[in-house]
C-alpha cells in the first residue's frame, strides 16, 4: 500500500514555496507552503462548496428546496467516501469534480424537479402557486448522488493530509480552514452576491488545491469543463431570467413585473408577494379587520412580515398614526421601497425594521392598539423536516402569548394567509383561544385562505358579535384533533406528531446506498472495513443532535436568522478551538471527570428547557443561554481531543465521525414526534452506547484504542459538521 507521504503531493513539504516537482509525466508545484496551508484549503474549499450547494440548488430545484436536509447528509456522506478513497492512495486531478459541478449546474438549469404533497395532514405551502411543483421522484437520488460525489472528490486529499502531521495540529487547522470557509460564504451571502461570484471563487480555490496537488494533462481537461461551469453560470445570471432574481441572504428574488397589473414577487420560484395598490384589488383578507370593526383609528401598529409594504399602505390607508414594520428579508424591504406603488416605507409615519418578528417582540416594550402578523410564511422548507422555517416560532402557543402582552387594553392580534386545510384554520383558531382566553373572530375565503382576530377588543363584544361584517363559525375538522404548535414542538404545519412515509422510504433509501458506497470505496481503496470505528460512528451522531439542539435553541432565544445561525455554527467552532488550546496547555491525564460532566450539562439542558430562559435583559439571555447550549458542546469538544490526539488512524475516525454525522442528519427527523427538548435524552444514550462501544464491546478499529483514550473519545466530537 502507498505511504502517506506519497498520496495527494504530501511530499511537498520538503519543498519551499514556489519550487517544482517533476513526478513522471506532472508537473507539481509547492507555492501553498505545505500540508498544513493544503489542509487548511482543502477544509476551507469544502465547506464554502457544501454551504453553496445547499444555498444554490433549493433557491433553483423546488423540489430539493423540500429536502434540503438530504443535501447535508450526501455533503457528510461524500467527505466520509473521499477519505475512504484517499488511503487507496490515488490522487485524481482536477477533472472528476470538475465534470460532476458541470453536471449539475447543467440540471439544475435544464430540468424543473419538484413535488407536491401526498397527504392532507401536511402542507407543503408554495407549491399550490407553482405549475413547476410536479412529483419527480428521480429529482432526490440524482441530485443526493451528484452532491455526495462533488463533496467526495474534494475530500480526497483530507484522510493523507490528516495523517501527515500530529493529529492535533492537524485538527486544530482542519477547524480554523472550516471556519474560514463558512465566514467567506456568509459574507458573500450577506452582501447580496449572486451564484456567479460564488462559483467564481469555487473555481479559483479548486485551482489553488490543484497546484498545490500538481498538474497533469487531465488538469487542463478539468480546466476546461470548470469554464464551462462559469459560461453556463454567467449565460443564467445574464440572461433574461437572471436579470430579473436579486439573492438575499434567504431566497432568489425573481421580481415580475406586469403591464397589466402590480408587480410580484417569487421566491426560488414560487409566487411569494404581490405589491397592490391601496386603490386597486387585493385578496380581501387584507381589509377584514377593517370591516369588523369599521371607522375605528389604530394609533399604534405592528406588522410583522411586513413584505414589500401592501400591509403597510393598506394600515397607512385607515389612518394608522405609526406602524412598526419587521420584515426579517432586507433585500424585499428593500424592493418594496424601491418599488411599491404607493410607496408606504417612505411614509415618516413608518419606521422600519430588519429582524425575526419573535425577537422583536422580546426586544421591545412597546404596547399597540393592532398588531398584524401579515402572511408570514417562508415558502422554502417543507413541514417534516427536521430543520427550522423562517417562521417556526412565530406560530407557537407562547408566541401568541407573547402578542397578546403587547397589546394595549382595546387591543386587537390579526392574522392572514392562505391556510389550504380547514384542520389548519381550526389549529391556529384553537391556539388563539388558549392564548386569549375568547373566541377568536372568523372569516373564510376562497382557496380556504383567511382572517383571525382576538384579543381584548375581541373579548368586550357582545355576544362576541363585531359592529361591522359577520363572522364565521370554526371548522369542525374532526379526528385526528390538530395539536398546538409550541416552542418545542413548532410545527404549525403538522397536523398531529408523524413522519410521512415517503420521509422513511428515502432515508431507507439513503442508507442503503451509503452502505453500499463505502463497502465500494473500500474496497477500491483497499482498506479493510475493520478500520471502521463504531466508537467514532455513534460519536458523530450524537454530537449532529447536539449540535441541532443547540442552533434551536439559539434560534427561538434571539431570531430565526441567517446572523443567528452563522454566529451559532462560530461559536461552535470557536468551542474546539478553545478546547483544543485547553488540552495542548495542559494536557489532560484522564477525562473521567469531564465526561461526567458531559452528563451532567446534557441533564441541566434538559430541564432547564430554551423558553424558560426568555428573560431580560438581553445580556443575561445571551449569558444563561450561552451556557446551557454551550456548556455539553464544550465538554465534548474537550473530551474529544484528548482522545483525537492519540489516534493512530486519524483519517478513518474522520470518515467514521461523518458517516455518523449523516446518519444523525436522519435521527433530527425524530423531532416531528418528540419535539427538540428530547433530543437531549436521544443524545446521552448515544453517548451511553459511545462507550459501551469503546469499553465494553470493542470492535473492529476500536480495538486499538487504550482503556483511558477509550474513555475520553466517550464524550463526542466535533468534526461532524465542520471538515
Amino acid at each position: 500500500m502507498t505511504s502517506p507521504a506519497d498520496i495527494s503531493g504530501a511530499s511537498i513539504p520538503a519543498a519551499r514555496a514556489g519550487q517544482t516537482i517533476r513526478h513522471g509525466r506532472s508537473v507539481r508545484f509547492a507555492p501553498l507552503g505545505g500540508n498544513p496551508i493544503r489542509l487548511f484549503l482543502t477544509s476551507a474549499t469544502i465547506l464554502f462548496v457544501e454551504l453553496m450547494l445547499i444555498r444554490w440548488v433549493p433557491a433553483n430545484v423546488t423540489y430539493v428546496g423540500f429536502f434540503s436536509n438530504f443535501l447535508l447528509m450526501a455533503s457528510f456522506l461524500g467527505i466520509g467516501l473521499g477519505i475512504i478513497l484517499g488511503r487507496g492512495g490515488r490522487r485524481l486531478p482536477i477533472l472528476p469534480f470538475a465534470v460532476l459541478l458541470l453536471a449539475v449546474v447543467w440540471l439544475v438549469y435544464n430540468f424543473q424537479l419538484n413535488v407536491k404533497a401526498g397527504s392532507s395532514n401536511e402542507l407543503f405551502f408554495g407549491l399550490a402557486e407553482s405549475h413547476s411543483a410536479d412529483i419527480n421522484f428521480l429529482a432526490l437520488p440524482l441530485v443526493v448522488v451528484l452532491v455526495t460525489g462533488l463533496l467526495a472528490t474534494l475530500a480526497l486529499p483530507l484522510g493523507p493530509l490528516l495523517r501527515s502531521m500530529p493529529p492535533l495540529k492537524a485538527y486544530a487547522i482542519d477547524i480554523i480552514g472550516s471556519m474560514a470557509g463558512i465566514a467567506g460564504f456568509t459574507l458573500l451571502s450577506a452582501g447580496g452576491t449572486d451564484p456567479l461570484v460564488w462559483f467564481g471563487v469555487t473555481v479559483v480555490l479548486v485551482a489553488l488545491l490543484e497546484l498545490g496537488g500538481g498538474l497533469t494533462l487531465w488538469s487542463g481537461v478539468g480546466a476546461l469543463a470548470l469554464g464551462g461551469v462559469m459560461l453556463l453560470v454567467f449565460n443564467q445570471a445574464t440572461g433574461p431570467q437572471g436579470q430579473l432574481d436579486t439573492w438575499s441572504p434567504y431566497y432568489r428574488i425573481t421580481t415580475l413585473k406586469y403591464a397589466d397589473g402590480p408587480t410580484s414577487l417569487n421566491v426560488n420560484g414560487i409566487p411569494h408577494q404581490t405589491m397592490h395598490a391601496v386603490a386597486g384589488y387585493k385578496e380581501p383578507f387584507y381589509d377584514q379587520i377593517y370591516k369588523w370593526f369599521p371607522g375605528k383609528i389604530y394609533q399604534n401598529v405592528l406588522i410583522v412580515g411586513a413584505g414589500s409594504g401592501t400591509d403597510v399602505a393598506n394600515a397607512l390607508a385607515h389612518g394608522a398614526q405609526h406602524i412598526d414594520a419587521v420584515e426579517i428579508d432586507p433585500a424585499i424591504q428593500q424592493i418594496g421601497i424601491d418599488q411599491h406603488p404607493d410607496h408606504p416605507y417612505q411614509d415618516p409615519r413608518v419606521t422600519r425594521y430588519i429582524n425575526d418578528g419573535r425577537a422583536f417582540l422580546r426586544s421591545t416594550d412597546k404596547k399597540y392598539d393592532l398588531i398584524l402578523f401579515a402572511l408570514p410564511d417562508s415558502l422554502t422548507l417543507v413541514s417534516t423536516t427536521a430543520n427550522l422555517r423562517l417562521e417556526s416560532f412565530l406560530f407557537t402557543q407562547q408566541a401568541f402569548e407573547s402578542a397578546r402582552d403587547h397589546l394595549t387594553d382595546d387591543g386587537t392580534f390579526v392574522l392572514y394567509n392562505y391556510y389550504r386545510q380547514d384542520w389548519l384554520v381550526t389549529k391556529l383558531a384553537d391556539m388563539l383561544q388558549s392564548a386569549f382566553g375568547t373566541k377568536p373572530l372568523l372569516r373564510m375565503f376562497q382557496q380556504v385562505s383567511a382572517t383571525m382576530a382576538d384579543g381584548p377588543a375581541v373579548a368586550a363584544l357582545v355576544d362576541g358579535q363585531p359592529p361591522g361584517d359577520v363572522t364565521e363559525a370554526i371548522p369542525s375538522v374532526g379526528d385526528p384533533t390538530p395539536k398546538a404548535a409550541t416552542d418545542d414542538w413548532p410545527f404549525l404545519y403538522l397536523r398531529t406528531p408523524f413522519i410521512a412515509d415517503y420521509y422513511l422510504v428515502a432515508i431507507v433509501l439513503v442508507l442503503l446506498m451509503a452502505f453500499l458506497l463505502v463497502a465500494g470505496a473500500a474496497r477500491v481503496s483497499g482498506t479493510s472495513l475493520r478500520r471502521f470505528s463504531p466508537h467514532f460512528f455513534v460519536l458523530g451522531v450524537a454530537f449532529l443532535l447536539l449540535e441541532t439542539r443547540a442552533l434551536v435553541s439559539f434560534s427561538l432565544l434571539f431570531g430565526t436568522t441567517w446572523l443567528v445561525n452563522a454566529l451559532t455554527f462560530f461559536a461552535i467552532l470557536c468551542s474546539v478551538l478553545l478546547a483544543i488550546f485547553v488540552n495542548w496547555r495542559w494536557p489532560i491525564r484522564r477525562p473521567t471527570p469531564f465526561y461526567v460532566a458531559l452528563f451532567v450539562a446534557l441533564g441541566i439542558a434538559f430541564l432547564v428547557p430554551p423558553e424558560s430562559l426568555l428573560i431580560d435583559p438581553p445580556w443575561l439571555r445571551y449569558v444563561a443561554a450561552g451556557v446551557l447550549a454551550f456548556a455539553p458542546v464544550f465538554l465534548a469538544n474537550l473530551v474529544f481531543s484528548y482522545s483525537f490526539r492519540e489516534t493512530k488512524t486519524a483519517d478513518m475516525a474522520f470518515a467514521s465521525n461523518l458517516l455518523g454525522a449523516m446518519v444523525g442528519g436522519m435521527l433530527e427527523y425524530i423531532a416531528l414526534i418528540t419535539g427538540y427538548q428530547s433530543l437531549l435524552i436521544v443524545v446521552a444514550l448515544l453517548y451511553l452506547l459511545a462507550y459501551v462501544f469503546a469499553s465494553k464491546v470493542r470492535m473492529m478499529a476500536d480495538k486499538d484504542l487504550e482503556p483511558e483514550q477509550v474513555l475520553a473519545t466517550s464524550a463526542g466530537s466535533p468534526s461532524v459538521a465542520v471538515t
